[in-house]
């Protein structure tokens, strides 16, 4: 509803919550390629773009589905081990094209200490990518592994274990038990090194 002869309708995707308009500005004068993380209520989405006046081109991506697809993933496509395996990919990726630098795009997620999309952040920087960042804004190594995860299944299984059967039943369909979601998490992670070793070899002469 305007509220003034000076009033001015502001941009459809301000209006619909999806651009921060003023942080990208920012980010678009910097002119570096950009982290952009993104998290949905099922899947996790990592991709470095850069910008052009047309419109910003994605020069590589990776999906929370492709670590089931791919490598075998057993777990939830949207929690914090699955974030930073996403990273992880995302980043081996834009090695192998040659990329080493960006910038973290968050859009209009809240900058929470420890959150998901910080995850991303780890596993691309894990995969050899310098993105500039507070090192007090990324989750702790037992959140990455899903040391958490493991730890409130055991105590809900012991507590309520109705409860425990409803909520790790996807976990459970695929045969995983959600306990070793940490032991999971660093096979699924082996897979994707080996996948990039080169890249990593790169990396290290």
């Amino acid at each position: 509803m305007a509220r003034g002869p000076r009033y001015r309708v502001k941009y459809r995707r301000r209006r619909e919550g999806k651009t921060n308009y003023y942080k990208r500005y920012r980010m678009v004068l910097s002119k570096k390629l950009r982290l952009v993380a993104r998290r949905t209520l099922r899947y996790i989405i990592a991709q470095i773009t850069k910008f052009a006046p047309q419109g910003d081109f994605v020069l590589t991506s990776a999906h929370s589905i492709e670590l089931k697809k791919l490598y075998g993933w057993k777990a939830a496509t949207d929690n914090t081990p699955a974030a930073y395996l996403t990273g992880l990919l995302v980043g081996l990726r834009a090695r192998e094209k040659g990329i080493t630098e960006a910038i973290l795009d968050i859009g209009l997620h809240r900058a929470t200490k420890g959150a998901r999309i910080f995850a991303v952040l780890k596993g691309a920087l894990d995969a050899g990518l310098k993105i500039p960042h507070n090192p007090k804004i990324l989750p702790s190594e037992d959140r990455i592994k899903g040391e958490h995860i493991a730890k409130w299944a055991k105590t809900l299984h012991e507590e309520n274990p109705d409860f425990y059967m409803k909520h790790f039943s996807q976990y459970l369909k695929n045969e995983l038990s959600p306990e070793e979601l940490p032991k999971h998490f660093e096979e699924v992670k082996l897979k994707i090194l080996e996948q990039y070793s080169h890249v990593l070899k790169e990396k290290t002469e």
